[in-house]
């Protein structure tokens, strides 16, 4: 089957796999530059991305399956490597902010340093999602002529609502503090990423788009070495393809990980070096978007609307949001607490079914659904921040949990911890007579401390009581907290709420103790079938590579999740990856988002999701 490299644009077409009998046909891109690859003979390097466009390569060992009796399992063959003063994992707002400021400080200091961004994601800004709505402040320290640059922040915020929706009413509450948009602006992520990609490669920052870091490189002293990318070429029963080649190595002396949220190689090293054991326990959401084209009725350019309540019960947490982008654009989308307790509850069929209420269909009617997505988000806050550095490297951004939720923002902090990250490996790697290269790996203790003096510190601090409150006390009883909190306590209260132990997977509780939930039938209006949504992401993952979804014993989802949860996995997932057929789960990867949710939810962690060879959304906006 052929996959795309490129976009979200028309192109070929692939399908969305579910049970036989039932598909739905999406589109998946042509590429931005005219390349699609074969995944039977994807070739073993990866592409240097500047200017829009490829310029040159990291080229890997070559391996061709050799069936002779004997001969060494070419898995296990040595890989090429190559080395750099500044590696950075994801070409989020973290990783980039990161590899911008190295850069920046290097030519103002006439240094040379070689840094270098791997990204899973075919381009920059193709694996990111998000509302949006911006605060620019890291990006006005980053680029203080960010607008004379062309940054594509072109729809400041004009109104801000926060409303309390029942079954059938709305009722406007004030707005907190916290979520007052003023100077703020809606926008794509995905295409900021896409500009700040374009800023990095003009500073000389090398990065490597549709190349996958697969595995945590160590030195023998524990230290971190740096990365392995994926081995290509290895079919879906595991066996390898005539094409099959070994990933190649890049070492430095500090690898910053910006993976994002739940990271595949964030979860080893926190395990590795016990980043958690002084924190609280994380805990996540689950925000599924739409984004819709819409006609001038109801589109107002600039306006935010919040909701919280229906059809949440008020034990679970959640809301909604809903930015007027430009151009006829309107994001909405709905949040999820994964602390959830009732495994019945279909977090994507409580979207569709929240677009009805009268207060939000009036928007949307008439108006075409254009780009669907889904994304786990990081709500542990500030006792839920792990241990940040270890020999070798760091954690930034949204692997290390710094979204603030009462704000419903976490680019801004993401980016400015980069930032914060980058000073601290600057100084280190230019700190003696010795080239950064040839330095040992290094432990960045000085970018927690300048983290702690930083804005993102005391704005996370300040917060850092209002989610734990609404799982606490309920949605009612966490709205009264929190306006004690904003308006009395202003943030300064003597005492630290703490997150539930035993992680969300552990707050969901037996199928028999709760009651299956009702859903109304989609409309083909306001309201779709999965699958067709799906088809609106440009998801896509070859037909023969080996599955990313990995279930370490086959037999807990039947013995234990069906028979005990009623199969939740089929319902939390936003991209029906999951489904029980003859009470077998089956696995359509092809289907993924890289939302993390079932590494996330599932109830023994008996999921791990893992870098695929490739594929992935296309998002565009």
């Amino acid at each position: 089957m052929w996959s795309a490299i490129g976009r979200a644009h028309q192109g070929p077409v692939a399908a969305i796999r579910s049970t036989p009998g039932f598909v739905a046909i999406c589109h998946t891109s042509s590429s931005r530059f005219g390349v699609a690859c074969n995944s039977s003979a994807f070739t073993s390097h990866s592409s240097l991305y500047h200017n829009g466009r490829f310029v040159r390569a990291l080229h890997t060992s070559r391996m061709q399956r050799d069936d002779a009796e004997g001969e060494e399992d070419p898995r296990k063959a040595p890989r090429d490597s190559d080395s750099c003063d500044l590696l950075i994992i994801g070409a989020g707002p973290s990783g980039l902010g990161a590899a911008i400021k190295a850069k920046q400080l290097a030519a103002a200091n006439g240094k040379e340093l070689r840094v270098c961004v791997l990204e899973k994601g075919a381009e920059v800004g193709m694996h990111i999602l998000s509302g949006a709505a911006l605060e620019p402040r890291a990006l006005t320290e980053l680029f203080p002529d960010w607008k004379e640059k062309g940054a594509p922040l072109n729809q400041p915020v004009t109104s801000d609502s926060f409303v309390w929706l029942t079954e059938s009413r709305s009722f406007r509450l004030p707005t907190p503090p916290q979520m007052h948009n003023e100077g703020n602006y809606v926008a794509s992520l995905s295409n900021l990423c896409k500009w700040l990609g374009d800023q990095a490669t003009e500073l000389g920052v090398e990065i490597y788009p549709g190349t996958p870091a697969a595995e945590v490189l160590y030195h023998e002293d524990g230290s971190v070495k740096g990365v392995a990318t994926v081995d290509r070429g290895i079919s879906k029963n595991g066996q390898l393809k005539d094409s099959f080649s070994r990933g190649f190595e890049l070492h430095a002396p500090v690898t910053l990980f910006s993976e994002g949220c739940r990271g595949s190689l964030t979860k080893k090293l926190t395990e590795k070096f016990k980043l958690r054991e002084e924190c609280g326990p994380q805990t996540f959401g689950l925000g599924i978007k739409e984004l819709w084209q819409v006609d001038n009725k109801h589109y107002t350019p600039g306006k935010v609307v919040h909701t919280t309540g229906w059809p949440m019960d008020m034990s679970t947490y959640g809301g909604s949001w809903m930015y007027h982008l430009e151009n006829n654009l309107i994001s909405i989308g709905f949040v999820i607490g994964l602390d959830y307790k009732n495994p019945h509850l279909n977090p994507y069929r409580e979207f569709q079914r929240f677009k009805h209420h009268p207060f939000i269909s009036k928007f949307l009617e008439g108006g075409t659904p254009v780009a669907y997505g889904a994304r786990a988000l990081v709500e542990g806050g500030f006792q839920a921040i792990p241990k940040l550095t270890f020999p070798g490297g760091a954690l930034i951004g949204d692997c290390a949990g710094f979204l603030n939720v009462p704000k419903i923002k976490g680019s801004h902090t993401a980016m400015k911890s980069g930032m914060l990250a980058a000073e601290a490996a600057y100084d280190a790697l230019t700190k003696g007579d010795s080239p950064p290269s040839e330095k040992a790996p290094l432990d960045l203790k000085d970018y927690p401390a300048r983290l702690k003096e930083s804005w993102v510190w005391s704005e996370l601090h300040r917060e850092r009581n209002i989610r734990p409150a609404m799982s606490h006390f309920g949605t009612l009883g966490g709205i009264a907290y929190s306006a004690l909190d904003t308006f009395v306590l202003r943030g300064k209260a003597p005492w630290t709420f703490k997150h539930a132990p035993g992680g969300d997977h552990g707050a969901l509780e037996p199928a028999e103790k709760h009651k299956p939930v009702e859903y109304p039938k989609p409309d083909g209006k306001l309201s779709f079938p999965l699958l067709e949504s799906v088809s609106r992401s440009g998801t896509n993952h070859p037909d023969n590579q080996e599955c990313h979804l990995r279930i370490v014993d086959p037999t807990i989802p039947t013995e234990v999740n069906l028979k005990k949860y009623a199969g939740p996995e089929s319902r939390y997932c936003p991209a029906g990856v999951y489904e029980y057929v003859d009470s077998k789960l089956v696995i359509n990867y092809q289907n993924c988002v890289h939302c993390k949710t079932c590494d996330i939810k599932d109830p023994t962690q008996n999921i791990n999701w893992v870098t695929p060879e490739e594929g992935g959304p296309l998002y565009a906006n």
